[in-house]
């Protein structure tokens, strides 16, 4: 027995010598090998199926763009930017659902999108709540970085301009550009953005000597805008103002061609999507204008850049969505390294210290109220192509 218990005592120092040995090498293997460059997880919130799917798909060929030549050097020393995407399906309720998956779950530092106002303040609780900084592609409406309160959502951002400034920028456009004297108004009246846009447009245009003839509503899920468009008509106004997005847009202007209407049309960044075309017809969008972020046609050599590199990975021409993505993610990579760590709260101090930005869709800085201080651009659509008609300083 005593034989046996000094073998057993014998084999067991044997194995656990033989684990330290076994654990010292192993460990000097993993100080060899360089270790695996940390991953800092970015979220996207996206409109990728659903009404506007257009703007999401874009958007994250943006995202995508940027991510990729982001990565070939990191961040913070070499880290790289991972996206991880959610389907909003253009649905205030599935915003909340995407942002909520996303600082819960995934754990991101910053979410990038949504592209609409309405989706972009239906996932403004879940990231306060969770102290995670989200920056909106699209949402141009005012109160999207800004409470009823008036103050300063922390943790909300935006790349795009907002509303008053497009608005402000159409109506001078169309009182001095096209000469209008009497418009008339056709929005959505189901959607923040469209309600803003009408709103300050005809203020402006007002301001400037116009005379605002009619004012007409729609919701979005109308298809049939003739009886309308009739009594428009009717009012003989020399310009129709139109801030919705592409889908109704297309079935507007169309309608109203078919109609004689062949006064210009205007209306805002609601219009950018190659789908435009397809709804209305090509020669139909021509004499219609909309207000920007950014066009293709800029000679600007930011623009010419990222237009190059657009096409070489997706064989097709960017829009003014695709132009936002990409700075977006630019704008956040260079907020993280401005920060000195992948911390939101850092991260979020960062994005509002934001000055003189170089992007493809102008140099911006960040105002008080998480606004970027930059350019608009006017499109014209000529056979059904956008067309670069004027750049407007802010």
């Amino acid at each position: 027995m005593k034989a046996n218990r000094k073998l057993a005592l014998f084999m067991a120092m044997v194995f656990m010598l033989t684990m330290a040995v076994s654990g010292c090498a192993s460990k000097q293997a993993q100080e060899a090998q360089p270790a695996a460059a940390e991953e800092i997880k970015i979220g996207a919130n996206l409109e990728l199926s659903g009404d506007v799917a257009s703007y999401g798909k874009s958007a994250l060929n943006g995202f995508e763009l940027a991510l990729e030549e982001i990565n070939k050097t990191g961040v913070l020393g070499g880290k790289k930017l991972k996206l991880v995407t959610g389907d909003n399906k253009s649905d205030n309720a599935e915003s909340l659902n995407i942002a909520t998956k996303l600082v819960a779950q995934d754990k991101v530092v910053a979410i990038l999108g949504p592209l609409t106002t309405g989706n972009t303040l239906a996932a403004v609780p879940a990231v306060t709540q969770a102290k995670v900084p989200l920056m909106t592609i699209g949402g141009t409406n005012p109160k999207v970085t800004v409470d009823e309160s008036g103050k300063t959502r922390d943790y909300i951002f935006r790349v795009c301009f907002i509303d008053p400034f497009q608005g402000v920028v159409g109506a001078k456009f169309a009182a001095t550009s096209l000469n209008a004297k009497k418009a008339a108004i056709y929005f959505d009246n189901g959607t923040d953005y469209s309600k803003e846009l009408a709103r300050i447009f005809e203020e402006n245009f007002v301001k400037l000597g116009g005379q605002i003839v009619a004012k007409e509503s729609y919701v979005k899920t109308d298809t049939d805008f003739k009886a309308t468009l009739t009594k428009i008509k009717k009012q003989n106004p020399d310009l129709l103002y139109i801030p919705g997005y592409y889908e109704n847009v297309g079935l507007i202007v169309k309608q109203a061609r078919e109609l004689g209407i062949n006064i210009p049309m205007l209306g805002g960044d609601g219009w950018d999507s190659p789908k435009l075309a397809e709804i209305a017809g090509a020669q139909n969008l021509n004499n219609t204008y909309f207000t920007n972020h950014y066009s293709s046609q800029d000679t600007d050599p930011a623009v010419v850049a990222f237009n190059a590199a657009y096409k070489a990975k997706y064989n097709a021409e960017p829009d003014g969505f695709a132009a936002l993505g990409y700075d977006a993610m630019k704008l956040l990579a260079d907020a993280i390294n401005r920060a000195g760590a992948a911390d939101p709260e850092k991260i979020k101090d960062a994005l509002a210290a934001t000055k003189d930005f170089k992007a493809v869709t102008g140099t911006l800085t960040m105002d008080a109220q998480h606004n970027p201080v930059k350019a608009a651009v006017i499109i014209e659509m000529k056979d059904g192509k956008q067309t670069f008609r004027e750049k407007v300083q802010p």
